[in-house]
């Protein structure tokens, strides 16, 4: 028993030495295969280096190749990423990993923001329309939170930054506490274009709503009507809602609406469907277009027809809202001018 025993230490010795010696022999196989393929993988390039150098061709280094290797892969992946912003049109025209970026929204999704476009000197029609369709104070907050509607007055800065317009501007706002100040926007009646332009970027980069509508500040809306017809619209992720018209091209520089890109517009005559000016209402991926792209978007002479233009090229759906037509003397069942 005790012989047999004692040869069993050296045999196992023996099985443990052969298996490490295989590991090794493998482990040492395996690695010279790689070094073998790589060799051959820069042999190639050499090869191909030495024969672009034969046709005249500079003389790169294989350093050098290998990094163009690596800018293809790159370039790759950019077309990639234009592909996926392309396709963003779903998520409303941005890749929502973008949106995660902004810090600056809104934690609650807003029915709707409503922004009333007004000016210097304009203070008697802001208390007209406080004291009739826009609440005050705590009654203010309480339609943001009761209805999802949050309503704010818009107006640029003076071009004598601090001066006397805009001092009365933040007293009023120190009390009234409902106006969104456009601090990248000089005010001026000719600049509205830019004016809706930037309030629609600055909008969405502030609230997150599920529409996004301009109004003039001589205009009167009835928040219940508009609630009704927001709702009947919410199936529709891309759609342009107002009074639907095709004004006339002033060609003439004397004529008070003169547009001096007139010759653009077919037959010189007309404008191309756009909605009223009095107001108007995008859905949230058209505002959000509009924010992502505003750098690169052409202003006209009138703010509704830039409006127009800019929906003429997206898939949207132009809804004619005939409780929207406020113009002069017609009163829609939405909306009424003073």
């Amino acid at each position: 028993m005790r012989g047999r025993g004692s040869h069993a230490g050296p045999l196992r010795s023996g099985v443990h030495f052969l298996v490490l010696s295989m590991l090794s022999f493998f482990g040492c196989f395996y690695i010279a295969g790689r070094l073998w393929q790589d060799a051959q993988t820069r042999l190639f390039l050499i090869k191909q280096l030495e024969k672009d150098s034969g046709q005249g061709k500079a003389t790169v280094s294989v350093e050098e190749k290998l990094n163009i290797l690596d800018c293809n892969k790159q370039q790759n992946r950019l077309a990639s990423l234009e592909m996926e912003l392309a396709a963003a049109q779903t998520q409303g025209f941005v890749p929502m990993r973008l949106m995660n970026l902004n810090t600056t929204v809104t934690s609650q999704r807003l029915v709707a923001l409503i922004g009333i476009l007004t000016e210097f000197g304009h203070q008697s029609r802001r208390d007209t329309i406080r004291k009739t369709w826009v609440p005050t104070g705590a009654a203010l907050q309480k339609l943001q939170v009761d209805k999802g509607i949050a309503i704010r007055f818009v107006v640029g800065r003076s071009a004598n930054r601090g001066d006397s317009s805009d001092k009365m501007i933040m007293n009023e706002n120190r009390t009234a506490k409902d106006f969104l100040v456009l601090d990248d926007h000089v005010e001026a009646s000719e600049e509205l274009p830019k004016k809706t332009k930037i309030f629609f970027k600055t909008a969405v980069e502030t609230w997150d709503a599920d529409f996004y509508i301009k109004v003039n500040d001589d205009v009167f809306i009835n928040i219940d009507k508009l609630g009704a017809m927001l709702a009947s619209h919410w199936d529709k992720p891309r759609a342009y809602i107002g009074c639907m018209k095709s004004g006339e091209v002033f060609t003439e520089s004397t004529q008070k609406w003169y547009e001096p890109d007139w010759w653009k517009f077919g037959d010189k005559k007309s404008y191309f469907r756009h909605a009223s000016g009095e107001v108007y209402v995008l859905s949230r991926a058209l505002a959000r277009f509009i924010s992502v792209n505003s750098a690169i978007l052409k202003v006209y002479a009138h703010e509704d027809v830039s409006t127009g233009a800019w929906m003429l090229g997206l898939n949207v759906e132009h809804v004619d809202e005939r409780g929207m037509c406020c113009a002069g003397s017609t009163r829609g069942v939405i909306c009424a001018t003073r």
